[in-house]
């Protein structure tokens, strides 16, 4: 998944090469110098800007590089891919670019997932000074025909590049651009437009998931059902050699905080809590809970304020180990992202810890855990490959995100391969394939003749035939917290779990009944949908009884109906976006309703910073 390309403090962090260094507190920043080289667009910050996605449609084998095992949506591309009716599907925002169109004072608009139709319209009936495109590698080929239509309509132009697709060699030629940016995008184009860039960071309310269903039914698009996206940081202070994210914002160990303390990050969820009237928070940050010092005053201040906020998180092992579990629970931590990655591999972040002792407890206290391993570790063979498997279905996570061990281009693991001699040329395997979910880009030393594909389908297909579908699983784990939490002393613990745990007698209650009666011919399956039955009707009584009778009448159907379209070849592609910045609608205002046939909606939409103090 795309990390976002921003700059508050105009700082960037480095934590020591070694990552057995005992995590006690947040690491020291070192200010980053501006290049005096750095360019600057003759028009400065009155440069009309156009910022796109790449075009889709994405769910489809096509002759741009598109690919339908690669769809645009996160889960359904990682996670649930064989989950059939009950994968979970949506989509997320290219927060990057987001971040970037707000942050700017010059006119700009932003185009989020046209269609190539789309696109080609925007540059033929509108002038822009520069365009920036963000892409991920697989979709070069896009990229390469966008740069070839701006240079056909648009020749005065200036292409900028950016996204993980920033980290390939050689790139600006290879697709015509005149700018590539890696890393940090915010600050290259406040530079970029003559514009001052030590202006703190404005974070754009950003909702999280998109057009979300599951077995046949729609996910409530309320803001208040929804999580807001926070982005505190940007890079990785592990960075674990493979990880190209960590390699976009300057390799192992550097990390750039947008918001270096928690009382500006409370002040940025306060005004964004406001704006959306929601609760929860998918905070985008690869270690969240490494920042030490920013999560324990961010946890002072939810005391203080009686915040009952519910946060979802990426971290590591080794540092949720460093927080007591009343530390995590009254944090709000509800949901954690974490590698697994896989049995005595050589990550530090695993070094001594029994991953699936951890998953348990937490999951004891309610908490949701998605985890990822890797396919294709080096000492992984043919003989041992379904012992890896086993080992991570065990784990018996919510959700398991599963993906090929691959060198992306400018991470250490990518030089390692191309320094032995060990990477495929493009001619064996193309841009458009080297994603995780199907080859190898390299020779491994045990795994031939593409079997880790065959692996990597092995591994889903396991998981979901041991611990069956997520969505109930997750009820599974949100009645657990329920149970322990509903009634305890502190009043924003006991809302939080009792808002978590709203649909619980309900719509998970309806669900988990279909879902029984789906397996009824999977044995195991079936009797763990009936044992997890037993206790929503344990706690919810009536209610949950007769939400129970109600699914088998009505979710079942919708179930069989989600699963004959899928069998019927049905893709599902995101929606396009249309958003200009507040300068963007001042000049509109200015020049009348003549602009274009399209009219931009105002970028979603108020901009929050920390108060001052």
């Amino acid at each position: 998944m795309s990390k976002q390309n921003t700059l508050d403090s105009d700082r960037i962090a480095t934590t020591s090469d070694s990552l057995d260094t005992p995590i006690t507190s947040d690491p020291v920043c070192s200010p980053v110098v501006a290049s005096p080289t750095h360019p600057v667009h003759p028009k400065g910050k009155n440069a009309r800007i156009l910022f796109s996605s790449v075009f889709g449609p994405y769910a489809q084998d096509d002759e741009y590089g598109s690919r339908s095992i690669n769809p645009m949506e996160l889960y359904h591309n990682q996670v649930t891919r064989v989950q059939g009716p009950f994968s979970l599907r949506m989509f997320h925002r290219s927060w990057g670019i987001m971040m970037i169109q707000n942050n700017l004072e010059a006119p700009c608009v932003l185009l989020d997932f046209p269609s190539l139709e789309r696109f080609t319209r925007e540059i033929q009936e509108n002038d822009y000074d520069i365009i920036g495109i963000t892409s991920i590698y697989p979709n070069i080929l896009k990229v390469k025909k966008m740069c070839e239509l701006i240079r056909q309509y648009q020749p005065q132009a200036k292409i900028v590049i950016g996204g993980h697709i920033a980290n390939v060699a050689g790139l600006k030629d290879r697709v015509g651009a005149d700018y590539t940016v890696q890393g940090e995008g915010i600050i290259w184009f406040r530079r970029f437009t003559g514009q001052d860039d030590s202006t703190k960071v404005k974070h754009p309310i950003i909702v999280s998931g998109l057009k979300a269903h599951t077995a046949g039914i729609k996910i409530s698009e309320k803001p208040e059902d929804t999580a807001a996206v926070i982005i505190p940081s940007v890079g990785c202070p592990l960075g674990c050699n493979f990880c190209s994210t960590s390699a976009m914002f300057g390799g192992k160990g550097r990390f750039i905080n947008f918001y270096e303390t928690g009382d500006d990050l409370f002040s940025v969820m306060e005004q964004t809590e406001q704006a959306l009237n929601t609760q929860s928070f998918f905070i985008m940050d690869e270690n969240f809970l490494f920042h030490r010092n920013r999560a324990l005053r961010l946890l002072d201040l939810m005391i203080e304020h009686n915040k009952s906020w519910s946060l979802y998180v990426f971290t590591s092992a080794n540092v949720l180990q460093s927080y007591t579990i009343e530390q995590l629970i009254r944090l709000g931590v509800s949901w954690v992202w974490m590698g697994i990655e896989g049995e005595d591999s050589r990550y530090t972040k695993l070094k001594g810890i029994d991953s699936r002792k951890l998953v348990s407890n937490l999951q004891s206290h309610g908490i949701r855990i998605l985890g990822s391993t890797i396919i294709g570790l080096e000492n992984h063979t043919p003989e041992n490959i379904q012992d890896v498997i086993d080992y991570a279905a065990a784990h018996d996570t919510d959700f398991h995100q599963f993906m090929l061990y691959t060198p992306v281009s400018g991470t250490a693991l990518h030089r390692e391969m191309s320094e032995k001699g060990r990477l495929k040329s493009e001619e064996e395997v193309p841009p458009n394939d080297i994603h995780g979910q199907y080859r190898f880009n390299y020779h491994h030393d045990h795994i031939k003749d593409g079997q880790e594909s065959k692996y990597l389908l092995q591994a889903f297909e396991t998981d979901f035939a041991v611990n069956g579908p997520s969505i109930v699983r997750v009820g599974h784990t949100l009645l657990k917290g329920w149970i322990r939490y509903r009634n305890h002393s502190d009043q924003a613990i006991r809302k939080r779990y009792q808002r978590e745990g709203k649909e619980l007698f309900t719509t998970f209650a309806a669900l988990t009944s279909a879902i029984m009666v789906y397996y009824k011919k999977s044995p195991a399956l079936h009797h763990r949908m009936k044992e997890q039955l037993k206790g929503l009707h344990k706690y919810g009584g009536l209610k949950a009884h007769l939400y129970s009778l109600a699914g088998r009448f009505y979710l079942l159907p919708k179930i069989r109906s989600e699963e004959r379209k899928l069998n019927n070849g049905i893709t599902y592609e995101p929606p396009t976006y249309y958003e200009g910045n507040e300068a963007f609608m001042r000049a509109i205002c200015l020049a009348g309703p003549s602009h274009s046939k399209d009219m931009p909606a105002r970028a979603a939409a108020v901009a929050v910073a920390p108060r001052p103090k």
